[in-house]
């Protein structure tokens, strides 16, 4: 079975654990009913966060959620001059036998800056 990436982003306005989780518990709610996931089919789970956020692991509000058995992975992405600040970004592996046309990616927030053509889909 192939293994799909499903790609997601969402911004924060306050680097707080309350709202680095509500934002990410959004994010992941939203590209699992799109996408019509079952975390069986979740493989790994891969957050990055800019430099600005550093009070909370975007991959504890997963485990929050119920996401107990899936490999979950936190990274931090470098400062880049004239990037968008207070970003989590998500990127899903799920087995399934969709193309990878089918999967139907997310963007919110100030992170619709990324891909205003896949957040006006």
């Amino acid at each position: 079975m192939p293994v799909r990436g499903i790609r997601g982003a969402t911004s924060v306005e306050s680097n707080t654990k309350e709202e680095i989780f509500a934002k990410t518990g959004e994010l992941l709610s939203q590209l699992i009913q799109k996408n019509s996931i079952d975390a069986e089919e979740i493989a790994s789970i891969i957050f990055s966060v800019t430099d600005d956020i550093d009070e909370a692991f975007p991959a504890a509000a997963a485990r929050l959620a119920g996401f107990d058995f899936i490999p979950l992975f936190g990274c931090r992405e470098i400062p880049v001059k004239g990037s968008v600040s207070g970003l989590i970004r998500v990127l899903i592996h799920m087995n399934t036998e969709k193309s990878q046309r089918e999967m139907q990616h997310v963007y919110l927030h100030r992170a619709v800056q990324l891909r205003p053509d896949i957040a006006s889909r």
